[in-house]
């Protein structure tokens, strides 16, 4: 990271000083504000934690729970998450903590003693490469804790305010602040009053039963798998060989098992086979007990035991696969001619099973969509349309991870004999592992979207896609660095630009022609949407990569765009240029053309575009859908 370009700092660089509405923070949740954040999963406080990066805006978290999440239901954190979590600034410490994925070993029934369990296979989590962050799993509450943690130190100081219910909502757009949302207090010294709030925009992260959808008029749909499972979080002694290992167990006659291992070496979640529902009396089998839930673990993995010590957590449950009817409060008949005020995120929009580990990470995609788009509305960089773009782009994943977990976990509860291969599970779970890693996303042309017209520049990096690191030289330390480990969760956009042949050059190159261009020219984009009196990198962070070897680049000879003016001292940021070097050539790795090419990757890491370094017309074309002038 980097830091002192404001001044000398001696303490814990991660905790930035308060600045606007972090400054002297009221306890109060006031009587207006710009943004209402319900609920504190998974969603929400990814948008209370990018948000609370802007001072500017005024945001609070309400919570009906009394304090902070203990026992989270989600444990799975899949690589696309903890990219993210790398930009939040905190990929680094929840990894140490939690348990790594490796592999997924598969058991199915002895072919000689069909009532013993065997292993038949091992499929390794990421054999192809697709990130170099693992899959881990880690309590549901850390993530969250980690959130709030970055929410608190960031400038804005956001903090969840605890024991306050939503109601419900009315929106009035000739009001200054459109959402007036009535909340209750349901802990503390105001229990039972009941007050109204208003906001520029109100979030919804309030889970599955969410009031804030059924404020909207929205509803699940879906259907009901009409299959049971049990879930234990436990405590044990076991012979079970692969007890800290991922596994598929399928046994002959008594059902099957998914084991996850946790975080501390020492626990692991069982999702126990409970069977088929009668739908005429689905409610019976949430009567299961937790001595009949381990009863039938135990014959699953016979001829091994569990000898239960302790149960941190349990829960039976029944599979179901509904997506909301509208992710914000325009109707369908009136989309494009209304931009939203109120949205839902997470599992406010989408209900499936556990199996695939998607509910949390899908839902810090959902809200890191939505929020730094919340930001650049609130602090006039964008237009309103621009937060059109939230339904269109999330909905469509969510029917894509619906249809995926239907198909997974009836594969997860097929009876043994109807598989014609014993290793077909294991065969699919490896063949498919780039969706429930979370990279199969890739949003569809719109307004920060560009066509494919110029894809075989950087075939490497999908248009729509997220922008995949890989290693390049800094040549500031002549250090390799994964470039998109430096992206961090500030709003900005980044202009990547891929040199051509030519060696550093402040003219006479088409990187240096268009390098004049982004940095002077008045119909620039940098130029246009870069506030004034602010860094010259405030809104577009540009990073130039040279096809040379870092040894034959100098400083000196890259043109100026390349080295940003960091207010208020006025340093110049050298950190900005890259190149190859000992062996690692991105341009080789991601397939980026000789002549070069500039790649644009959006606030929350999806590649946005690519264009040829002559790209002018298109450019401004491309940012003026989106962006407003700077004032």
């Amino acid at each position: 990271m980097q830091f002192h370009h404001r001044g000398y700092v001696s303490e814990n660089p991660r905790i930035k000083p308060a600045a606007g509405h972090g400054i002297n923070r009221p306890t109060e949740i006031p009587d207006e504000m710009d943004v209402l954040i319900v609920g504190t999963g998974p969603a929400a406080v990814t948008v209370a934690a990018q948000l609370a990066h802007f001072p500017s805006i005024n945001v609070r978290a309400i919570e009906r729970r009394e304090g902070r999440l203990t026992q989270g239901q989600a444990d799975g954190i899949q690589a696309r998450s903890v990219e993210t979590f790398q930009a939040f600034g905190f990929a680094n410490a929840i990894v140490d903590e939690a348990y790594r994925n490796v592999e997924m070993c598969f058991w199915k029934p002895d072919e000689k003693n069909p009532e013993n369990i065997v292993r038949v296979s091992r499929v390794p989590d990421d054999a192809h490469g697709v990130s170099e962050f693992p899959h881990i799993y880690v309590n549901q509450s850390r993530v969250l804790d980690y959130f709030l943690g970055y929410a608190e130190q960031a400038p804005g100081k956001v903090l969840p305010d605890y024991g306050v219910e939503f109601v419900d909502l009315e929106i009035d757009e000739s009001h200054d602040y459109p959402v007036a949302a009535r909340i209750k207090y349901i802990a503390g010294p105001r229990q039972g009053e009941v007050r109204t709030v208003r906001a520029k925009y109100l979030v919804g992260g309030d889970g599955a039963r969410s009031n804030v959808r059924t404020a909207l008029g929205h509803k699940l749909e879906g259907d009901a798998s009409l299959h049971a499972w049990g879930v234990i979080d436990v405590l044990c002694n076991t012979d079970f060989p692969d007890f800290q290992v991922k596994c598929s167990i399928q046994s002959h006659s008594s059902g099957n098992i998914l084991l996850i291992p946790r975080e501390g070496g020492y626990l692991s979640r069982l999702y126990v086979d409970l069977g088929n529902l009668d739908e005429n009396d689905a409610g019976e089998i949430r009567k299961t007990s937790l001595d009949e839930i381990i009863r039938r673990a135990n014959a699953i993995l016979h001829p091994y035991t569990l000898d239960v010590k302790s149960i941190a957590w349990w829960s039976v449950y029944e599979v179901a696969h509904r997506v909301t009817t509208g992710f914000d409060n325009v109707p369908a008949d009136r989309i494009g001619q209304q931009h939203p005020r109120a949205f839902i995120m997470g599992d406010a929009c989408h209900t499936h099973s556990a199996k695939a580990g998607q509910g949390m990470n899908v839902s810090i995609q959902d809200g890191w969509n939505l929020s730094w788009k919340l930001a650049a509305v609130l602090e006039g960089r964008a237009p309103a349309s621009l937060l059109d773009t939230y339904s269109s782009e999330r909905r469509v994943i969510a029917q894509d991870l619906i249809n995926f977990d239907k198909e997974w976990s009836t594969l997860m509860a097929r009876p043994v004999e109807e598989w014609n291969d014993p290793q077909d599970l294991a065969r699919w779970y490896e063949k498919t592992i780039e969706f429930p890693m979370g990279f199969m996303t890739q949003y569809p042309k719109n307004q920060i979207v560009a066509g494919l017209e110029h894809q075989h520049l950087a075939t490497g990096f999908p248009i729509g896609k997220r922008f995949k690191s890989t290693e390049v030289m800094r040549r500031a330390d002549n250090r390799w660095r994964h470039l998109g480990h430096l992206h961090e969760a500030d709003g900005r956009w980044r202009v990547y630009v891929f040199a051509d042949g030519a060696a550093p050059a402040n003219s006479g190159t088409p990187t240096a022609d268009f390098a004049q261009w982004w940095l002077n020219d008045a119909e620039s984009p940098r130029v246009k949407y870069t506030p004034h009196n602010s860094d010259t990198d405030a809104i577009f962070d540009t990073k130039v990569i040279y096809q040379q070897d870092y040894t034959q680049v100098e400083p000196g000879d890259v043109p100026a765009v390349f080295k940003p003016i960091k207010t208020p001292f006025g340093l110049v940021d050298v950190n900005q240029i890259f190149a190859s070097g000992h062996g690692r050539d991105i341009f080789r790795d991601r397939e980026i053309h000789q002549d070069g090419a500039i790649v644009i990757v959006r606030p929350d890491q999806y590649v946005a575009g690519i264009f040829p370094l002559s790209a002018r017309h298109e450019l401004k074309t491309f940012f003026a859908q989106h962006m407003l002038p700077a004032k």
